[in-house]
Formats: C-alpha cells, sequence, structure tokens
C-alpha cells in the first residue's frame, strides 16, 4: 500500500511539472540540423544606430478662462495670451552619415523653435531644419557629428502584400523600440492624412513617437517612414501606414539640394473610372482615371490631353484610381518629363508632358469660361506693384466680346474672385469652375473696384 502511494505521489509530481514549465522553455537552441534559430537580432543590431529620437521645443500662445472676461483683464492688467514652451518627440532616419541628414515628418517638426537628435549611442546633438513638404509630410535635418550610421533605401515598387517589415522607433519615448509584422496593403490613398497619398499598410506595432521612424525589410534596407496610424481607441490596432522609400528619395533628395519640393504642375481635374463615367464618356474601359477637366495653358493642355480621355498608365506604371495619379504628381518635379498612355476614340496614345511650375503665361478667355470670350489673360507678377506681386492681367479686350459686356477693359489686373486670391491663371480658372457668379476684385489705373460676372 505504501508502495502505491509512492507511485502515485512520483506520478503527480511529474505531471505537474510537465505542466507547469513554460512552453518556450522547450525550445531547442539549434533546429535539428544543428543550425541556429532564425533571429532578427544580427539585422537590428546594424539598423538601429541609423535611428534617432527627435525632441522638438516650440513656444506655444495660450489663453486662461479667467482671461476671456474683459474686466478681469483690465483690473488685473494682465496680457490676453501667454507663451508657453512645449514639447514633442518624434524619430528620424539618418540617409546620409558624410552630410549629417536625417529624414523624419514634417509634423514632427513643423513650427519648432529648436530641434534635439539622440543618437543610439547616447549622443545628443542640436538640429537644423533643412527643408520641409508638408503635403507628404517630410522634413530633412541636418546635424554636425562624425560617427553616424546611415540606412540604406530600399526599392518600394517591388515590394508585395504580406512581405515581412519591422518599424524602428521610439513610441512613447521608448528608445529603440523594434516591432515586426506584414505588409498588409499597398497604395493606400483618401485617408485625408496628407496631401499626396501612396502609403504602405502594415500590422506592425506602430505608435505616437514613431512618427518618422523605419520601416524595414529583412535586410534592414528602409521601405519606408512611419507615418500615421488609425486608433480609434486612442491605442495601436495593427493599422499603420508608411510613406514609400521612393517617394521618401525623390522628396528628401530636394529638400537637401533646393530646401523646397518644386513639384511640376500637370494641370488636369481627374476622377476614377466607375461604370457612370465610362458611360458618359463612352469608353469601354472598366478600370482607369478620367480626365474631367484640362487647364488652359497647363502643360498636359500643351501637350495635347482632352476632357474625356483615360489615363491607363503614369510613368509606366498602371493608373486605377486617382490615388495613383496623385502619388505620382507628388514625385514630378518642374523640368521632368511624364510619360501619359491615354485611351480615347478606343485608341491607345502616349503623351508626354513637361513640367512646368506654372500655366502658360498667356491664355484666350473662352479658354477659362464662355463668359470671358473676347479677352486675353496673361500672369501677372511686377512685385513693385501694390497688388502683392500677383494676379491675372487682362491684356486685351474685344469689343464685340462677352469679358467687354461685363465691364473688363485692357490693362485690369484681377487679383480676387469672390474673396479668394488670384494669383495666376490657374486659380482664375478654377474659380470660373467652382461658382456660377463671380464678384471680381480688380486693380485699374491705380484705384481697386467690383466687377460681377453672372
Amino acid at each position: 500500500m505504501k508502495s502505491r502511494f509512492v507511485h502515485m505521489v512520483c506520478f503527480c509530481i511529474a505531471v505537474f511539472c510537465l505542466y507547469a514549465t513554460p512552453q518556450h522553455a522547450a525550445l531547442p537552441a539549434v533546429l535539428s540540423g544543428g543550425e541556429p534559430m532564425p533571429s532578427l537580432a544580427p539585422m537590428l543590431e546594424a539598423s538601429t544606430p541609423g535611428v534617432v529620437n527627435i525632441a522638438t521645443y516650440a513656444s506655444v500662445s495660450v489663453t486662461s478662462p479667467l482671461l476671456q472676461d474683459p474686466f478681469f483683464r483690465r483690473f488685473f492688467n494682465v496680457p490676453e495670451r501667454r507663451l508657453r514652451r512645449s514639447q514633442s518627440a518624434g524619430s528620424g532616419v539618418i540617409v546620409d552619415a558624410e552630410g549629417g541628414y536625417i529624414v523624419t515628418n514634417s509634423h514632427v517638426v513643423d513650427r519648432a523653435d529648436e530641434i534635439n537628435v539622440t543618437l543610439a549611442d547616447g549622443r545628443t546633438l542640436p538640429a537644423k531644419l533643412v527643408g520641409i513638404d508638408t503635403q507628404v509630410d517630410l522634413a530633412v535635418l541636418e546635424v554636425k557629428s562624425d560617427r553616424l550610421t546611415a540606412l540604406p533605401f530600399a526599392d518600394s515598387s517591388v515590394l508585395r502584400v504580406g512581405d515581412f517589415v519591422v518599424a524602428i522607433g521610439n513610441p512613447f519615448g521608448l528608445e529603440q523600440t523594434v516591432t515586426s509584422g506584414i505588409i498588409s496593403a499597398l497604395g493606400r490613398s483618401g485617408l485625408g492624412i496628407e496631401g499626396y497619398e501612396d502609403f504602405i499598410q502594415t500590422d506592425a506595432s506602430i505608435n505616437p513617437g514613431n512618427s518618422g521612424g523605419a520601416l524595414v525589410d529583412l535586410q534592414g534596407a528602409v521601405v519606408g517612414i512611419n507615418t500615421a496610424i488609425i486608433a480609434p481607441g486612442g491605442g495601436n490596432v495593427g493599422i499603420g501606414f508608411a510613406i514609400p522609400s521612393n517617394i521618401v528619395t525623390v522628396i528628401m533628395r530636394e529638400l537637401i539640394e533646393h530646401g523646397e519640393v518644386r513639384r511640376g504642375r500637370i494641370g488636369l481635374d481627374v476622377a476614377t473610372l466607375n461604370p457612370d463615367l465610362a458611360t458618359a464618356f463612352g469608353t469601354g474601359l472598366i478600370e482607369g482615371v478620367v480626365v474631367m477637366d484640362v487647364e488652359p495653358g497647363s502643360a498636359a493642355d500643351g501637350a495635347g490631353l482632352r476632357t474625356g480621355d483615360v489615363i491607363t498608365h503614369l510613368a509606366n506604371r498602371v493608373a486605377r484610381k486617382v490615388g495613383d495619379y496623385r502619388s505620382q504628381a507628388a514625385v514630378t518635379m518642374i523640368g521632368d518629363t511624364l510619360e501619359l498612355d491615354v485611351v480615347r476614340d478606343n485608341e491607345t496614345r502616349r503623351y508626354s508632358v513637361v513640367m512646368t511650375d506654372d500655366v502658360v503665361a498667356r491664355v484666350d478667355g473662352d479658354r477659362l469660361d464662355d463668359r470671358l470670350g473676347g479677352a486675353v489673360f496673361n500672369d501677372f507678377r511686377d512685385e513693385s506693384d501694390p497688388k502683392d506681386g500677383g494676379g491675372v492681367l487682362v491684356s486685351e479686350v474685344d469689343v464685340n466680346g462677352s469679358a467687354y459686356s461685363y465691364g473688363l477693359e485692357d490693362g485690369d489686373v484681377i487679383v480676387a474672385a469672390n474673396r479668394r486670391r488670384i494669383h495666376d491663371v490657374g486659380g482664375l480658372w478654377r474659380a470660373f469652375k467652382a461658382d456660377a457668379v463671380l464678384r471680381l476684385r480688380i486693380y485699374r489705373s491705380g484705384r481697386y473696384g467690383e466687377l460681377s460676372i453672372r
């Protein structure tokens, strides 16, 4: 009996030990063939020094609720607003070790009075803002230091949904935090986050403080710059977005070389093709980007594009939606030539659009609107004139045209439409598209006046 009891006790102890031992404790140190277990550690040891912590400081104007009372302000002789020192944090990626250049999000450093960068080795350096592009949410900083580690950039055009990626950054101020996941989607747009959207979506955990950090592949090359998350509850839910490396490369080169991004203007009003638009324009295509209107005098106008054209490819990339068009526009600079494959009358044609910084200086009024027939308009840029350096010059007016009947005269300069400032012919064209009735502010013979066009 005693022997049976001892055997039962030994059996219970064995069972307890089996279930109490953590499962991971039983993982082998090597695979069955003698190879070590796979690990991201070697890649991360080389990559994490290329990601930095960014701290910014700014003076913010604040108002106390008590100061809303005029009597209180007057009695105690206090100002309506006071300045408060605020601090925020984000991440950045070293892209040029020799030049000391760091790329980050524009929202991390925008309006900052002071920017400090902390490296992986603990050194803190002052940083200078080189340039900023709020449309894509990118900025470039410069630091003066040696012993910097720059990260290489991968070609984001070859990424596929399901590829493994790793996010490196400083979420919630926790330096050198690493999270992993996969690419969940490509070409995300229409989110209303930035002006130009062509995001990589990932389920790698991204949180506040990750902004501006690196999204890298398993070789440690940057495939994107982390920029935003969808967080309905305020925390990470596995939906993060990064700016593709190919876009980052173009933008940061412009910022380093010119201090700004000099995008060219295409001059197209476009929409994603759908069954209704396909029927309206008489095309048999089921996907593409349809040209709704062409800006008079624009690069697209000069190249020969027309309303109803369906763009199928931009720079040899398939164009399925407006986001594809806008993402290409984001990286097409002044002087670049953009190749467009267009279907018109069931025939595919190729157009070469040479990007300009503005519309062509001269355009006939009937190209802008039928009510402007008989007039010729030019961009006006005399900065010595009291019209604030911009507007649209009425260079010619035919007395038999409709523009003359509305009161336009030779030498008029249009400076505003319905209280919106007009700087060029393109702005005037967009104003006529937006409003059926326009009240124009005119500068004529040293005085300002108003004209209504109905």
